[in-house]
């Protein structure tokens, strides 16, 4: 007998079993996994980040610099102004270098190619090349060759920007991905699981227990006409009339995200993702804004970016040694009014700035009248320290 009575437990067995399968159904398993490739392009964080990166390095402007025995001074022409301005026939140098960016660290794994385009020697257009058009084949140990869209140049025709140089091939980029690939696989099952939270399907906010011995319950439609005949009212408050034999209604407390920890974890996601990007959290929308980590980040990640692409332009464009492109951070730190007049002000009374640059520092325009330089009577040369009147016996009357 008692293996008989084992034996009839076996349903309860089996409506367990059709618990467990809900949670494992189809339908869930849509709404919580997560399976899949995700590029780094779609993923929100990655891409603010990026873009972070790209607009400030697009936004700093690029002088043409030349060597002199007297410092670097710049050059206003016309190769100046095709890469200042417009790189591209159909691109200003905000989206030119913004493109060449964005290639390297999302689509371009590290590498980002342009065609410089010549016309009777002198530079006619810098074309972008999609990074799904390019490949790189060996040449030996030490060359290599550039396959663009089925056509082999050789690394001197074409304008090559490395992220980061690989191990194996030094003049190949080496992207993110493979570092990332797990944070972005745990913030993409992060954004699953909120939405699926955030869906009423399987999170009720109400329960009721009916008798399971009632044919009724066994079907949908039989329980959609019990609901509709107990439970649905026609005005808002109204109070349900449920015979208390069949039913007995409970208020469930869902599982919430804060249950999960699920803040904390993409908190932490997002500052491993900032911290790999080289980017202060608070870009990503963790933590508070930072004066000195801001400008650390222009040192630290803006300056050796901007640093590599005005040497392979510099190198690719330019013939004559003397001179080279250089990319003006200034604009870039944060600094506030009262320390740009403060700087200026020290440079402006040691004569090494005339009053109208300090103006420009502050945004203001020129006035006619602070084009000379200044200095105070007790900064003079090394070379008439002795010349000074106080040191001459009698005021230099014998």
């Amino acid at each position: 007998m008692a293996k008989k009575k084992k034996a009839r437990a076996e349903p309860k067995k089996k409506r367990n079993a059709s618990v467990g399968l809900w949670l494992c159904g189809q339908d869930a398993y849509d709404t919580l996994a997560c399976n899949g490739y995700t590029k780094l392009s779609h993923n929100p964080e990655i891409v603010a980040g990026v873009e972070t990166i790209a607009k400030l390095v697009g936004s700093m402007t690029i002088h043409l610099m030349e060597n002199t025995e007297d410092g670097d001074k710049r050059i206003k022409n016309e190769l100046s102004r095709k890469l200042d301005i417009s790189p591209n026939k159909n691109m200003i140098r905000s989206t030119f270098i913004q493109w060449i960016v964005k290639t390297m660290y999302l689509e371009g794994n590290g590498n980002a190619i342009v065609y410089p385009e010549t016309k009777r020697g002198l530079l006619n257009d810098l074309k972008p090349v999609p990074a799904s058009m390019v490949s790189f084949i060996p040449q030996g140990v030490w060359d290599y060759t550039v396959l663009i869209n089925g056509a082999e140049y050789d690394p001197d025709q074409v304008l090559h920007f490395v992220l980061s140089p690989d191990g194996e091939y030094p003049w190949k980029g080496e992207g993110l991905k493979v570092v990332l690939k797990d944070v972005v696989d745990n913030l993409k099952q992060a954004a699953k699981t909120e939405k699926g939270f955030m869906s009423s399907k399987w999170k009720p906010s109400l329960i009721i227990k009916v008798d399971a011995d009632n044919e009724e319950f066994s079907t949908p439609e039989g329980r959609s006409k019990i609901l509709k005949n107990y439970v649905d009212t026609a005005e808002a408050g109204e109070p349900w009339l449920l015979p208390g034999e069949q039913f007995q209604v409970e208020q469930v407390k869902p599982l919430s995200l804060s249950d999960l920890a699920l803040a904390d974890m993409v908190e932490l996601d997002k500052k491993t993702v900032a911290s790999i990007l080289r980017i202060p959290p608070f870009v990503l929308g963790v933590g508070e804004f930072k004066k000195e980590a801001w400008n650390n980040f222009i040192d630290t990640t803006i300056m050796p970016l901007a640093q590599m692409i005005q040497q392979v332009l510099t190198k690719c464009l330019l013939i004559k040694p003397e001179w080279y492109f250089k990319f003006n951070p200034r604009s870039l730190y944060n600094y506030s009014l009262t320390e740009v007049i403060s700087a200026g002000g020290e440079m402006v009374d040691r004569m090494a700035m005339r009053r109208n640059e300090w103006r420009d520092w502050a945004g203001l325009p020129p006035d006619a009248e602070m084009t000379e330089l200044l200095a105070l009577e007790n900064f003079i040369p090394v070379n008439k320290l002795g010349d000074q009147k106080k040191l001459i016996q009698n005021g230099g009357e014998e």
